[in-house]
């Protein structure tokens, strides 16, 4: 039997086109979903009854939503269901699975959980690798080896920032945004480094390297002394190795975090919530320590000011 209608209208609010599925009286389930929209980022605390939870591809096809999900399990379990796998989860344990594609979950009991949605190109994985780490539990109530996941380390400061992102003021809610949805792309780009639950293939060490590296990248995007010296201590390779990393992809490493600070900026000074701060407050918040270095380097990049910028974005 399907759920209430007012219920399946809710989480489809949310989280796109998706039939709710009960087995017992419909006229008795029961089901709340709390939706915070943060820009980029939405959180959906979502508490249940025992339902499933069905997009088909139809669905997909219907409402066009490409977002990825990230569940993190808080109370009672869940089971993801995408692309062939199964993730089932335990409280504290933490899924994503992708709504551009059919995917069902099933809540065999009571539940709550935070459902996290962003914008798949902000976990910064390609097609193919988004595809890998659908429907795979991160965790450390996954077998023995699991506990040995330094993933799972990162989930108790997921969980504390989502929580504390309810509480803070508006100000201090975009800056745990963006802390969150750091948290996220760290997390999916582990489950490619061997960190997670897939062994990598052979012959991918580099890749892995590569993507350890990345990821430290960008969680770190905002200090000024972030340098190759840097990146090559913090993981233990010598500088000539890390410059191969990036030569073979044709660019550099200190390109590679320009280009990632220039686009940061720049996603910053198109948002409405940033007007009031400063294009030097902006500069240096992702790691540039001279705002007429920045405003150079933004022109010859983008052709435009960052001021010029700012002003076109919000004349859109």
């Amino acid at each position: 039997m399907r759920a209430p209608t007012r219920g399946e209208r809710s989480f489809s609010a949310a989280y796109g086109d998706v039939e709710l599925v009960v087995r017992a009286d419909p006229e008795f389930w029961r089901g709340s979903l709390r939706l915070l929209h943060l820009g980029m980022l939405q959180i959906a605390t979502e508490e249940s009854d025992a339902v499933e939870v069905v997009r088909t591809a139809r669905d997909a096809t219907a409402d066009g939503r490409t977002h990825l999900f990230a569940r993190l399990q808080l109370e009672g379990t869940a089971l993801v269901f995408q692309d062939g796998r199964r993730a089932r989860l335990r409280p504290g344990d933490l899924a994503f699975h992708d709504a551009g594609r059919p995917f069902s979950l099933a809540l065999p009991e009571r539940q709550r959980a935070h459902v996290l949605m962003i914008p798949r190109q902000l976990v910064r994985l390609s097609e193919a690798d988004i595809g890998r780490v659908m429907a795979r539990t991160i965790g450390a109530t996954v077998g023995a080896a699991a506990t040995e996941d330094p993933a799972a380390l990162l989930l108790p400061l997921l969980t504390g920032l989502v929580d504390e992102i309810d509480a803070a003021t508006p100000a201090a809610r975009e800056e745990l945004a963006r802390a969150v949805t750091d948290l996220l792309a760290a997390l999916a780009a582990a489950q490619l480094t061997g960190t997670g639950h897939q062994r990598p293939p052979a012959g991918s060490g580099e890749t892995a390297l590569f993507e350890r590296v990345r990821t430290t990248i960008e969680t770190r995007l905002g200090e000024p002394e972030l340098s190759p010296r840097v990146l090559a201590e913090a993981h233990g390779i010598s500088l000539r190795y890390l410059h191969k990393l990036f030569q073979e992809r044709s660019t550099t490493v200190g390109a590679w975090i320009r280009r990632r600070r220039l686009e940061a900026c720049r996603a910053e000074l198109a948002r409405p919530s940033a007007a009031e701060r400063s294009i030097a407050a902006v500069a240096a918040r992702w790691g540039f320590a001279s705002p007429a270095h920045f405003s150079h380097t933004f022109r010859k990049a983008y052709g435009m000011s960052p001021a010029q910028y700012r002003a076109q974005g919000h004349s859109n």
